[in-house]
């Protein structure tokens, strides 16, 4: 142990010298000796240290994002060597290598901050032991061993006797209790936090080993934290717990405003979008425009939830631009308008009536009911003609070859007077 604590030393000093000026302060609002002054001063190192790493959060982000365009890539390597695991796992190191990505960025913030989880370990065992460390003088030591954090001790474990318990001034059941909850808190936000980010923000239609890392990591994390929680004094509980619900916010926080392209998440948030878009009528954000740019910019690549997405916005009459703006377009309304015209115009126009097919005795008699029914029609539509035109109508139907009789008209005569031929053909 005191080899590991050398190996720290450089960082050991300076958390030491952060605990004691947060103590310092809070010390004047609850006391020097109260668990409020010391535990408020582990969970303000906490935060102050999670602040420092939001830079490499972002290049974690980023790095993610840069995995996720990989992911075609990777799906055509999964369909070409499905039968060759190993050639398969080749392939995919080999397209990491090659796009400058690690699927194990992820893990960046928790080998950031191991340094100093292992500084505020030995800082705290110190107190346990009652070793002065790092800025922590014998005044220092003697009141963070004297407080205590909902009835334990800043420095007592769950493993630890009873009687070095109660030299610490508190009783064994009560640090059992107050640890056993802290790590049930700490496992479960660990836990949850991995389970958000599996079910919410992953793209499931690519499988890679990045996605089998990550479930193999959901259940293996809680149950490390638990195993060696029982040997963790209570104030790296409350480190560590502090840890994991800024972590869990921290994804919650980024699920809910950036998520993973084809996850359920980003169906959530584009169908969220959508309605404050088509709303407003636009882009409300810079935030809002980047990811309306990135949707456009895929053109053909977009899965079904921004397909779906930027139909709601034509449906709505809108047009998403490349810059991530929106406008209105008319186009959506007039092809509705047209739509409906033509519509309307094809439910008013009658149905064209196909001829009744005729029997054979009726070919054979000359088609003397189609005759009569051509009458009536001539008749309906001719209405302008003059008085007599019924009567000629009755003549020309009583001449069909239906009849038997022929008019004279049909058979070469004219009506009326005729011409006195000529006396040269005498």
């Amino acid at each position: 142990m005191d080899t590991i604590a050398s190996l720290f030393s450089f960082i050991t000093t300076p958390v030491s010298w952060v605990i004691v000026q947060f103590h310092t302060v809070y010390g004047t609002i609850f006391g020097p000796d109260t668990g409020w002054a010391w535990g408020l001063s582990i969970v303000s190192l906490v935060i102050l240290i999670r602040i420092c790493l939001i830079p490499l959060f972002v290049k974690q982000i980023k790095a993610t994002r840069a995995m996720q365009t990989l992911q075609p890539e990777m799906k055509k390597i999964q369909e070409r060597y499905k039968n060759d695991k190993q050639r398969q796992s080749e392939e995919m190191m080999k397209l990491y290598k090659e796009s400058g990505t690690n699927p194990l960025s992820s893990c960046l913030p928790i080998l950031a901050q191991s340094p100093f989880f292992f500084a505020l370990y030995h800082v705290l065992n110190g107190i346990a032991t009652g070793k002065t460390i790092g800025v922590i003088d014998d005044q220092l030591l003697a009141s963070a061993r004297k407080a205590h954090i909902v009835g334990a001790p800043l420095a007592a474990k769950f493993m630890d006797s009873s009687d070095k318990v109660a030299a610490l001034g508190a009783s064994l059941t009560d640090v059992r209790v107050v640890t056993a909850v802290m790590i049930i808190l700490m496992s479960a936000s660990q836990f949850y936090t991995q389970r958000q980010l599996m079910t919410k923000n992953v793209d499931t239609t690519v499988k890679t080993p990045f996605m089998q890392q990550q479930k193999m990591l959901m259940y293996v994390f809680p149950v490390m934290f638990a195993i060696f929680g029982i040997n963790f004094p209570v104030g790296v509980l409350v480190y560590w717990l502090t840890t994991n619900v800024w972590t869990m916010g921290q994804q919650m926080y980024v699920i809910h405003n950036n998520p993973t392209p084809g996850s359920k998440a980003q169906a959530a948030y584009l169908e969220r979008l959508f309605k404050h878009v088509s709303h407003h009528g636009k882009t409300r954000n810079r935030r809002e425009k980047a990811i309306v740019k990135a949707i456009v910019v895929k053109g053909r690549d977009r899965n079904e939830f921004e397909r779906k997405f930027i139909n709601g916005l034509n449906k709505a009459g809108l047009a998403a631009q490349t810059d991530g703006s929106v406008m209105k377009s008319d186009s959506a309304a007039v092809a509705q308008a047209e739509g409906g015209t033509t519509a309307t115009a094809t439910a008013a126009a009658p149905r064209r009536q196909q001829p009744k097919r005729q029997t054979k005795a009726q070919r054979q008699s000359g088609g003397t009911k189609p005759a009569e029914e051509e009458t009536e029609s001539l008749s309906l539509t001719k209405s302008d003609e003059p008085e007599d035109a019924p009567a000629a109508v009755g003549k020309k139907a009583a001449s069909k070859p239906g009849n038997g009789t022929r008019s004279k008209a049909q058979s070469g005569q004219r009506k009326g007077p005729q011409r006195p031929k000529s006396p040269s053909k005498k």
